[in-house]
C-alpha cells in the first residue's frame, strides 16, 4: 500500500496517539563492550545483514542509529559510524517511545542504489513501522557517500493490524517484481509487493495481508497463551525475522522461532521452507506449509550457544553464506555475537549448515 493511503486509513487512530518529547539519543553501545577502534572477531551484534561492495563487506545490525561494520575478509571487522547520527523525525512522531535504538535492518542493492530498510518499534507492542534510506555507495570514504532517509514505508497499529511492521526483507521475483516480507508474532510473517521505486508499497488491503509463515496450524485459531511477559494479543506465535533467498529453482524462506534476547534463557532457532514462487506456499522438508505451523529446523542452540537466529543468506563470489547472531554461553550475560557459516546443499536441494567462517584473533595496531 502507498504510504498516503495507509495513513488515511488509520488517520483516526493516529490522531489519538499522544506524542511525547523524546530524550537525547545516547551514544554508542554499552560501555562494557570491546574497544571498537580496532579489528575484532566474534563481534557483538543482533540481527545482522550484509552486502559486498568492491572488496569490502559491510554489515548492518540493530543498534543506535543502525550499527555498521566493515571487513575485508568476513573475519576481521571494524565498527563504522552509525547510519543515523540523529533520530529520524518521522520515527519519533510515529513511535512516541522511540529513543534511537533501531531494529533489524535489511540492505538491498538495485540499479546502482543501496536501499536500507529498518524497523522502529515499541518493545512488546505492534506500535511499529518500517522505514527506508538510500545511498549510492557503502564506502564512507567516498565523496558520494550520503544516506538519504525516505521515511515510513508501512506501519502497524495496535488493535487494528494483527501483524507487526518490523524485520523487513526484500526479495525480487523472477519477473523482476520486488516484494517485502516482514513480521513478528501476532498473525505471523507477511508478504507485500513493493513499487518499482522501492520506497512505497503497491496498493494492498492493509488489514488482511497474506501470511507466509506462522507457528499456528490453524490460521483462524487464537494465538496460544503468551509465556512470560509477552503481550496477550501477540500470544505465543513466536515467529519472526523472515528472509527469502533464491537458490536454483526455489525461493527459500528462513525464519526464527521461539525466543531471543534472554541471555541464557534464549531459545531462538532457525527454520526453513521453500516454494517455486515467491508468494508461496512455502513447504518444509516433510511437505508441511510454513503458514500452517511448518518449518524444518536448520540450526538451534547447544551447550556453546544458548540460541541462534535472525539470519540472512547471501552468495558472495560463488559461495553461499548464512549470517546470524548467537547467544554466547561463555559470556556471563549471554552476549549476542556474529556467526557466519557456509551453506551446503543436499542433493535434493535443501540447505544445511556448513563450515564456520572462523574468526581470527584481533590484531593490535
Amino acid at each position: 500500500m502507498k504510504i498516503a493511503t495507509l495513513q488515511s486509513l488509520f488517520l483516526a487512530t493516529a490522531l489519538t496517539t499522544s506524542i511525547t518529547s523524546a530524550s537525547a539519543q545516547s551514544d554508542g553501545p554499552p560501555k562494557d563492550w570491546p574497544d571498537f577502534s580496532k579489528p575484532h572477531s566474534d563481534i557483538p551484534v543482533h540481527d545482522p545483514v550484509m552486502a559486498k561492495e568492491g572488496d569490502t563487506y559491510y554489515l548492518f545490525c540493530t543498534g543506535r542509529g543502525i550499527g555498521v561494520w566493515s571487513s575485508p575478509d568476513l573475519k576481521q571487522w571494524v565498527r563504522l559510524d552509525p547510519v543515523f547520527s540523529e533520530r529520524p523525525a518521522w520515527a519519533v512522531e510515529t513511535v512516541p517511545t522511540f529513543r534511537g535504538h533501531i531494529w533489524a535492518p535489511d540492505i538491498y542493492h538495485h540499479d546502482g542504489t543501496y536501499y536500507l530498510y529498518y524497523s522502529i518499534s515499541a518493545f512488546g507492542k505492534n506500535t511499529s513501522a518500517i522505514g527506508v534510506a538510500t545511498n549510492t555507495t557503502l564506502d564512507p570514504e567516498s565523496p558520494d557517500f550520503e544516506w538519504v532517509d525516505h521515511g515510513k514505508v508501512i506501519q502497524s497499529f495496535p488493535g487494528l493490524t494483527n501483524w507487526n511492521a518490523i524485520d523487513p526483507n526484500i526479495v525480487e521475483a523472477q519477473d523482476g517484481t520486488p516484494y517485502m516480507s516482514f513480521g513478528s508474532f501476532w498473525g505471523g510473517l507477511k508478504l507485500v509487493e513493493i513499487n518499482p521505486d522501492l520506497i512505497s508499497l503497491v496498493e494492498e488491503d492493509p488489514i488482511n495481508l497474506p501470511t507466509i509463515a506462522s507457528r499456528k496450524t490453524d490460521p483462524e485459531a487464537p494465538n496460544p497463551p503468551a509465556p512470560g511477559n509477552n503481550p496477550v494479543d501477540a500470544g505465543g506465535n513466536a515467529i519472526e525475522a523472515p528472509f527469502i533467498f533464491r537458490h536454483g529453482d526455489y525461493y527459500y524462506q528462513f525464519a526464527s522461532i521461539d525466543y531471543c534476547c534472554r541471555g541464557a534463557d534464549s531459545t531462538y532457532k532457525m527454520i526453513v521452507g521453500r516454494s517455486e514462487t515467491v508468494k508461496g506456499p512455502y513447504l518444509d522438508r516433510e511437505g508441511k506449509r510454513m503458514d500452517r505451523g511448518g518449518g524444518t529446523i536448520l540450526l538451534e542452540g547447544d551447550e556453546n550457544w544458548y540460541g541462534v537466529g535472525h539470519n540472512s543468506a547471501y552468495t558472495f563470489d560463488g559461495t553461499d553464506y548464512l549470517i546470524y547472531h548467537a547467544y554466547d554461553a561463555s559470556h556471563e550475560r549471554g552476549l549476542a555475537k556474529l556467526r557466519i557459516n557456509k551453506i551446503d546443499w543436499t542433493d535434493d536441494g535443501w540447505p544445511t549448515v556448513g563450515e564456520l567462517v572462523t574468526p581470527e584473533e584481533a590484531k593490535d595496531e
